[in-house]
């Protein structure tokens, strides 16, 4: 039941970031650094959600 629950906020929070760092961007001129703060902003939430959804996958059939 816990690994359910943290699977989702995993989940919420990878959502959160790539909002967060979209709106930033649009909010703010970042200039040069622009593509590496998105590439490492899509790694973290990628991993971030990699991680929720295997938190959150219920197997049955062990």
């Amino acid at each position: 039941m816990w690994k359910e629950k943290l699977g989702n906020a995993l989940i919420d929070i990878a959502k959160y970031f790539i909002t967060g760092v979209f709106v930033t961007s649009l909010v703010k001129d970042l200039e040069d650094v622009r593509w590496l703060i998105y590439l490492l902003s899509l790694a973290v939430a990628a991993l971030l959600f990699i991680i929720g959804i295997r938190l959150t996958n219920n197997n049955k059939d062990k």
